[in-house]
């Protein structure tokens, strides 16, 4: 390449360089030299309206921006993001849309609800309105959330069957294995004492094997879900999973929501949109008092798994909730404790909890739905958790 090419792709490096400042700077970009045209102009604005000097809520409570706080300059923008960023940008300026300019109130609008991105914290957002959202858009918020339901699904549901199902079925142990089935890590350690050191081999005498899980109810699941404001992302994806392990014959699954009270929505888990809007996000939280609902319906101790989904900041009887989850344990079931169910990371959670918890053997840790179908298998087989 000759010096002149050289020289012109340094240019325009440079030049890239500049505008993405500008970008950034939003305003004049005092500094930078750059003046925006064409398509930048439009992206300039969208982002200065969410992000500007004067977007920011005001002292008193009140908000201004260059949103205008009405419905149809809101829907222009929603519109516009859409045109100039990926749907993974927009989704988060919507997020920021609603917290710093307090739009919450015109999602109760149909036509904003036609208008926007639809993702797990747009959902959150809407099941926290659920109690006062008006008969018009109700209809329209429930195609919102089936929508993101619909996609969770997609991207969940196969491999969650897949990784429960081989873990029911090598949780039925059989002495007759066909060979495709021999579980050989524990056929070797049952014959090691028939070791031939001359041969350097195991003669296995009795093979151990991985059984096939039959039709009837082989473990139960207890999805007990905290619904206090800050879980709603996990809220979302919990409701799904639930849904998805409803619809296996071999697991028998209930799941229950709390805060101050406790609901169970078992009957409505063939459709996770039911469950979710039957959830009340907010309010205070009573741990011990859904532990005790939860434990009055374990039949099956020993086959039984319960998943809490809680940060764990308990409102109700600290020393009762612990007491609970220690005779639980002790009685044989497999006891879980997720502090988030999302792909948000480590979530704000009561560390004196989670610690105490522990120590009984109930380690709590933040989990990702895409991990979760692991976690599952791994209590199901009553082997160690994949804890992050």
């Amino acid at each position: 390449m000759s010096s002149t090419g050289i020289s012109a792709v340094g240019d325009a490096a440079a030049e890239a360089r500049l505008r993405r400042w500008r970008m950034v700077l939003g305003g004049d970009g005092d500094g930078t030299g750059c003046v925006l045209s064409g398509r930048d102009v439009g992206m300039d604005a969208a982002l200065s309206a969410l992000y500007g000097a004067g977007a920011a809520p005001k002292r008193g409570g009140e908000r201004s921006g260059g949103l205008g706080g009405s419905a149809p300059n809101v829907a222009r923008w929603l519109g516009d993001i859409r045109t100039y960023f990926p749907s993974s940008v927009v989704q988060v300026m919507q997020r920021d849309a609603i917290e710093r300019l307090g739009l919450s109130t015109l999602l109760l609008e149909p036509e904003m609800l036609e208008a926007v991105e639809p993702d797990v914290h747009l959902v959150g957002t809407l099941l926290s309105l659920n109690k006062v959202m008006p008969e018009t858009t109700r209809e329209t918020a429930r195609a919102v959330v089936r929508k993101v339901v619909e996609q969770l699904e997609k991207r969940l549901a196969s491999r969650t069957r897949a990784t429960l199902t081989g873990a029911l079925d090598r949780s039925a142990r059989t002495g007759r294995p066909r060979h495709a089935d021999i579980d050989w890590d524990r056929t070797i350690r049952a014959n090691l004492k028939n070791y031939l050191p001359e041969y350097k081999t195991v003669v296995p005498e009795r093979l151990v094997g991985y059984g096939r899980a039959a039709q009837a109810v082989k473990k139960e699941v207890v999805l007990c879900i905290d619904q206090s404001g800050s879980m709603a992302a996990s809220v979302v994806y919990a409701s799904v999973f639930g849904a998805v392990l409803a619809s296996m014959r071999s697991i028998a699954t209930r799941l229950v929501v709390f805060d101050t009270a406790v609901v169970d929505l078992t009957d409505q888990l063939d459709d996770p949109v039911d469950v979710l809007f039957g959830t009340q996000l907010g309010g205070g939280t009573d741990i011990n008092r859904a532990l005790a609902y939860c434990q009055s319906k374990i039949t099956r101790p020993a086959d039984t798994v319960v998943v809490l989904i809680s940060d764990l900041y308990e409102g109700g009887i600290r020393n009762e909730m612990l007491g609970r989850v220690a005779a639980m344990k002790a009685s044989g079931v497999e006891f879980v404790t997720l502090l988030a169910l999302s792909d948000e990371g480590a979530p704000a959670y009561d560390r004196e909890h989670a610690a105490a918890l522990a120590a009984l053997g109930a380690p709590a840790f933040a989990c990702t739905p895409d991990l979760f179908p692991e976690v599952m298998a791994a209590a199901l087989e009553k082997r160690p958790l994949p804890a992050p």
